[in-house]
Parts: structure tokens; C-alpha cells; sequence
């Protein structure tokens, strides 16, 4: 697995993400090669990681023995296109969008079928993250295993049923998204009382964490966990929030899912 290059078609947030992950992890494979179209994109990649090799030519990343896909589904029709010539008969090509499938994959590389799906997670940068990943069924254990040995460092990377990537998606992909800003705005108003961030930062995280587990493993239900804390300052707004979830992420599900 060692001798493996690497390929990321995309040179934005999600090669970012992974390449500080295995940076962080010291699992940084040996030989990085990251097309974008973007130089700015790649001058950014440049100066974090001198030794990841940059280019505008898509058909040098796709060439390595692993490829990534991280672009925007709008482009992955085009991208798929530009590449399909470029790419090793024995490549694993790796998809990190959702709304393409396999199958779809396939038609758009022109026949290739060595593919896998991951639907990546931000908390992969500090090696918390949780990265569903499928297979094509034409994949061998090998193939699976290397891909998997990449992952592990960036968090779990659970092997589920395709059809399911795109609820991933919304319920991982996306979620930080709905907390972190909340998460930030206490995180100021504590400071605002007089907290330093040294105290602010372990209260914080345990308050998250132990709260999260607290719901999915006390075996309560939800109202009765609810019910743990008599003062609730947000209360009042607590039905247009999750009305908000309900609406919302539904409408996002059904814009991305294949």
C-alpha cells in the first residue's frame, strides 16, 4: 500500500481535508498529484504541502493508482469525461460526490468499473471523522483493503449499502453545519462571562459529546432526556429550529440523491 500514488481530481476543501488528515496522522502517502483548474486552489495546496505535486492537466492526477473525485456533482459528468483516457487499467477510482452512482460512474468513464463511493466528513482534518464507504461489486479484497488503509487514518469509514450515501450525506457530510455555528456563538457568549478558551474548550467538548451520548445511549427516549434540564433558555424557539430540520433537509435529500 506504500508504494501507492495518489490522484485528486479537485484541488479544493475536500482534498484539504484529506491531505491535513493524513498530515496530522503522519500517513501522508508518498506521492500526491493534484489537478484543479483553479491556480489559486493549488497555490494554497503548494504552500501547506511543498511535496504534493500540483498541475492544470486533470489527465496527470487521473494517471496515479488511486484517483479521487472531489468535485461538485455539476462538473462530474464533464470531469468524467476529460479523464476516462487517462486513467490505469488496474486504477481505483474513489467518487467523494454524492447523486453519481457506480453504475453511473461507469457509463461515464466509458466502461470503467473499479470504482468505490465515500461520502467524506469534515472531522476527518483532526482524525475524528465518520466516511461511509461502498464498493463496486467488481472490487477485490485487495482493492477494498487499500482503500481502507487510506480512510482509517482520517476517522471510521463504514462499509454500507450504496443506496444509502446520500442519507449519509445529509445526516454526516452536512452536519457539522448545523452546529458549528451555534457551537461558535456559545462558545463567545462563555468568554463573554469572564471564561478563558482553556476553560471553555474541554467544557465545551465534554458538554457535546456527553450530551450526544446521552441521548443515543442512556436508554431514554427522547423526551424524557429532554426533560433532564429544568431551565431551557431556548425553548421558545426550539419548534422553528426542528420545523427548519424537517423542511429543510428533506428538500436537500431528494436535490442530491441519484
Amino acid at each position: 500500500m506504500n508504494n501507492k500514488t495518489i490522484g485528486f481530481i479537485g484541488g479544493g476543501r475536500l482534498a484539504r481535508i484529506f491531505l491535513e488528515g493524513w498530515q496530522r496522522a503522519q500517513k501522508l502517502p508518498a506521492r500526491i498529484v493534484v489537478s484543479d483548474c483553479n491556480a489559486d486552489a493549488l497555490a494554497r495546496l503548494k504552500a501547506r504541502w511543498s511535496g504534493v505535486e500540483t498541475t492544470s492537466a486533470s489527465a496527470a492526477a487521473a494517471g496515479q493508482d488511486i484517483v479521487f473525485l472531489a468535485v461538485h456533482p455539476p462538473v462530474m459528468a464533464e470531469v468524467c469525461a476529460g479523464i476516462k483516457g487517462a486513467l490505469k487499467p488496474d486504477a481505483l477510482v474513489v467518487s467523494l460526490a454524492p447523486k453519481f452512482t457506480i453504475a453511473k460512474l461507469t457509463e461515464l468513464l466509458g466502461g470503467f468499473g473499479r470504482l468505490a463511493r465515500v461520502i467524506p466528513n469534515a472531522p476527518s482534518l483532526i482524525g475524528a471523522g465518520y466516511n461511509p464507504v461502498s464498493f463496486a461489486p467488481t472490487l477485490t479484497p485487495s482493492d477494498r483493503s487499500d482503500l481502507k488503509t487510506l480512510l482509517e487514518p482520517l476517522g471510521e469509514c463504514p462499509e454500507v449499502a450504496e443506496e444509502k450515501l446520500e442519507a449519509y450525506a445529509v445526516l454526516t457530510a452536512m452536519g457539522p453545519t448545523y452546529l458549528w455555528f451555534q457551537l461558535q456563538a456559545l462558545r463567545e457568549v462563555a468568554a463573554g462571562f469572564g471564561l478563558s478558551d482553556a476553560e471553555i474548550v474541554p467544557a465545551l467538548k465534554r458538554m457535546v459529546c456527553g450530551g450526544t451520548r446521552t441521548l443515543l445511549e442512556s436508554g431514554l427516549a427522547p423526551a424524557e432526556v429532554m426533560d433532564l434540564i429544568p431551565v431551557k433558555p431556548l425553548a421558545e424557539m426550539e419548534a422553528q429550529v426542528t420545523e427548519l430540520y424537517r423542511a429543510r433537509l428533506p428538500a436537500i435529500y431528494q436535490k442530491i440523491k441519484p
